[in-house]
């Protein structure tokens, strides 16, 4: 299986571990490392277990393998950094969290938070299918089935959707095309473990959202704040979709996410 994950380094002692999401792959935090790296930050985005191949490969894995690719990336880092903050997309926001809660996570950022999939576009077929097949998504025939994500792929700037839509050249190499249910499933439990120990969460976090998120609603965003122990910022977001580390509104969000975490000082630069 080819690993897809990429480091930058800045050398002035902080760093980010950047996680992408279900079905995601490290390519999709590109955009992203490059605004944080030009800001003084190291950052490293690892492959999550069971990504970058197949539904066979993605299905053998639990959100606890997911979490478990995220910490031996962080213990990597902060072997050589001074401060190791975490940001994520949807499942990859989430399992930084659930890192914040085990390891002394400098803070974290936490991009389209998903507990379930509701957004404008995603309503008619989870609300009819997920809910009646989700109670059964261990069952080996039932935990294959599989969801196409629909057009326009969490994606308000049309010409990333065009590259979405060209299998020939994918804009994020190595992510599948297709979500299965037993997978959406762990996405599922890593919510509600979020939502167990997030007293326990005491870094500070920073929640980016889109108004129009096409895939979660933003009252995930609103359930995840209240249910966090530490200082939270939550940032509604007016020009994107689900995909905000991506679509129009990227450099906002490297932006914010630099502002929140404290990008290294001059001083930091110079002694580094």
């Amino acid at each position: 299986m080819k690993d897809f994950s990429f480091h930058l380094r800045a050398g002035h002692g902080k760093g980010v571990l950047l996680i992408h999401g279900l079905t995601g792959a490290p390519g999709e935090m590109k955009f992203l490392a490059k605004r944080l790296y030009r800001q003084g930050f190291d950052v490293h985005a690892p492959l999550l277990a069971g990504h970058g191949s197949d539904d066979g490969h993605l299905l053998k894995t639990t959100w606890r393998d997911w979490l478990d690719s995220v910490r031996a990336a962080y213990h990597r880092m902060a072997a050589d950094l001074d401060h190791v903050y975490v940001a994520g997309i949807c499942v990859g926001g989430a399992l930084g969290l659930a890192l914040g809660a085990e390891e002394p996570v400098g803070a974290a950022a936490v991009y389209s938070m998903t507990y379930r999939y509701d957004g404008w576009n995603m309503a008619r077929w989870y609300s009819g299918i997920v809910p009646i097949a989700q109670p059964f998504a261990r069952l080996p025939g039932l935990r294959r089935l599989s969801f196409a994500e629909p057009y326009p792929f969490g994606l308000k700037d049309e010409r990333l959707r065009e590259s979405v839509a060209n299998a020939d050249n994918p804009l994020i190499p190595g992510a599948l095309d297709r979500l299965p249910l037993g997978s959406m499933y762990e996405m599922h439990a890593l919510g509600d473990h979020i939502d167990r120990i997030g007293r326990q969460i005491r870094n500070p976090t920073l929640i980016l959202h889109a108004r129009d998120d096409d895939m979660s609603h933003p009252r995930n965003a609103e359930r995840l704040r209240g249910a966090l122990g530490g200082p939270v910022e939550l940032h509604m977001l007016d020009d994107c979709y689900h995909m905000i580390h991506v679509d129009r509104q990227r450099d906002l969000v490297g932006d914010l996410t630099a502002g929140f975490f404290g990008p290294p000082t001059l001083a930091q630069a110079r002694h580094a």
